[in-house]
């Protein structure tokens, strides 16, 4: 099966994709390109993906480079291929020929370009993440860089949905503690539970960062299994594990 690479007109000529889990050698509940290597299926299958992934880049598999990724504001600025993954949860660089990766399952995957200046980013941005501040990180990392925050776009690409994302009572307490403008983000859900609009927060804190532009592929993972992996989704089905969808961009 060919690749499915989601991309957005918002970051114009430079090469990136959000990949979905069609196309890839992985089977049972990892069928498709599961591109990580943190799961239980063969580490030479992932492989095989990652591989694809980087040829769909047009890229040596070893400049496909990404993270240890550990729900921080941690980003690292590269510049060669790594021989280790750093812990950290996003990337940047104004090194052509390197493809910038994050993986997830539910998480925002956002990619960052400021073609101009030939910076560009990429992050893993959970709740977590995304509340401790690794949207606006990334931001600072590529100015450090050169790129002017105004110029800079910013894609969220598929990521659990509102209506598939209930949390509970201390969940939204760790945002209310946070800034009480956050309630914004929740829906009343049934009884004490709320519904939490994952990718509006990532849009309010790329905003508010100063980026010039800001979008969702509005794709939600777990409401499409042909297409994506979810965490959540293989919890409430009991699965013994989950695959990883790849996000890329490369100068």
């Amino acid at each position: 099966m060919t690749l499915e690479i989601l991309t957005s007109d918002s970051l114009g000529t430079v090469r990136h994709g959000f990949f979905t889990r069609r196309g890839g050698a992985s089977s049972g509940v990892f069928q498709g390109l599961n591109c990580g290597s943190g799961s239980s299926d063969q580490r030479e299958i992932v492989e095989i993906n990652r591989a694809r992934v980087a040829a769909a880049m047009n890229v040596p598999p070893s400049h496909l480079v990404g993270v240890h990724q550990i729900h921080s504001a941690t980003v690292v600025t590269v510049d060669a291929p790594l021989s280790e993954k750093p812990r950290a949860d996003a990337l940047v660089t104004a090194t052509p020929g390197l493809a910038l990766s994050v993986l997830t399952a539910d998480c925002q995957p956002v990619l960052f370009a400021d073609a101009d200046a030939g910076v560009i980013g990429a992050a893993h941005a959970g709740w977590r993440g995304a509340l401790d501040g690794v949207l606006a990180a990334t931001v600072d990392a590529m100015e450090a860089l050169g790129a002017k925050r105004d110029n800079i776009t910013a894609v969220i690409g598929p990521c659990i949905s509102q209506r598939a994302y209930e949390v509970g009572p201390d969940f939204i307490d760790s945002f209310l503690a946070e800034d009480p403008y956050f309630a914004r983000y929740f829906a009343n859900g049934m009884d004490d539970r709320m519904q939490f609009d994952l990718p509006g927060f990532g849009l309010n804190r790329l905003r508010a960062a100063g980026v010039g532009h800001a979008e969702w592929t509005r794709h939600c993972t777990y409401s499409d299994p042909d297409r994506f992996y979810s965490y959540r989704r293989t919890t409430h089905a009991k699965e013994a594990d989950y695959g990883r969808l790849i996000a890329t961009i490369t100068l």
